[in-house]
């Protein structure tokens, strides 16, 4: 079986095609970069995903030298509704056009599948870290479930906020990580965990604060080591909460090397693997969704109007048919 995978939940409209073994065949994508100043517009990442979407889908089987595939899927949520709606309109068109089967993907388990395929683990725990989510996540009691999040907003808009503020390009992840190599002093920031959860928007507004009278590379440092130490507090929790020893780190941010470090030390610590995929695997990208059409391919179905979007479709209401739960 080959499946075609569309991503569109945010910036990024890709295309991914899988076969049943996990061979990615093709994974093609381009993201929308908002002017200098500005974050996501999702009007306007919409007529980006519109104008783009057919010549990916065509690279993609030309890349895989696949004419028709057996199976598509496509992410209808958690997501920014103008995006998902691109991405699932044409994928019921091309579902109709092809006469196969269509299924819907949760962008958030799409991740961790993938990561399982690329790590080979068997029962990870996910630190998922994007713009728009920060969520820790593992299989427990039949469900994907969420173990610890943010309670306001995603690590990587807490980035690109604070690089807006003082004039970086956007995506900003790449350009603090590169000055905080450059900080020598620490600055205390507001370390907010409650519980497994953890709160960003006080060390946003304390940033605006430093940056008038520190050295931007101090304060960039201190970004990453207060926020991280925090992330690596809560999903080392859930870790000995559901005694799982893999650990997966993914999504956009996850390209950062002082995190995967951070990471990896806590995993060494506990006698546990840890793997961070490649930035091609981790960000958006169709791969993943096609690889998750493929464990879910008993849900698809040529009932194309089942299908609809869910921009805020959270991972424990998806029904996970492909694994077996070992606590029954």
């Amino acid at each position: 079986m080959i499946c075609l995978g569309i991503e569109s939940t945010a910036h990024t409209f890709g295309v991914g095609v899988v076969d049943e073994k996990g061979r990615i065949l093709a994974n093609v994508k381009d993201t929308y970069i908002p002017p200098e100043g500005w974050g996501i517009d999702p009007t306007k990442a919409k007529e980006h995903h519109k104008k783009l979407a057919d010549g990916l889908i065509q690279k993609a089987l030309d890349e895989a030298n696949v004419e028709k595939p057996d199976l598509v899927a496509v992410a209808i949520g958690p997501g920014l509704p103008p995006c998902l709606l691109v991405g699932l309109k044409k994928a019921k068109e091309i579902a109709k056009k092809w006469d196969i089967p269509l299924v819907g993907i949760n962008h958030a388990i799409a991740h961790l599948e993938i990561g399982k395929l690329f790590a080979k683990f068997n029962d990870p725990v996910m630190l998922y870290v994007s713009g728009g989510n920060t969520q820790i996540i593992a299989f427990e009691s039949g469900k994907y479930r969420i173990f610890g999040e943010t309670e306001d907003m995603g690590i990587g808009n807490l980035f690109d906020s604070f690089g807006r503020n003082i004039k970086l390009e956007f995506p900003a992840g790449p350009k603090i990580e590169k000055l905080a190599k450059e900080g020598k002093q620490y600055i205390e920031l507001p370390y907010s965990v409650k519980g497994m959860d953890v709160t960003f928007a006080g060390i946003y507004t304390k940033l605006k604060e430093l940056v008038k009278s520190n050295k931007l590379e101090d304060v960039c440092f201190s970004l990453q080591e207060t926020t991280f130490a925090m992330l690596v507090e809560v999903t080392e929790r859930a870790m000995a909460h559901t005694q799982k020893n893999e650990l997966i780190l993914t999504g956009g941010v996850s390209a950062n090397k002082r995190l995967q470090e951070m990471c990896d030390i806590m995993c060494k610590e506990r006698g546990a693997k840890f793997s961070a995929p490649p930035l091609s695997l981790a960000g958006d990208n169709g791969a993943m969704i096609a690889w998750n059409g493929i464990l879910a391919k008993d849900g698809a179905t040529k009932e194309y109007d089942e299908w609809d979007i869910n921009p805020r479709w959270r991972v424990d209401e998806v029904k996970v048919s492909w694994i077996r739960d070992k606590s029954k």
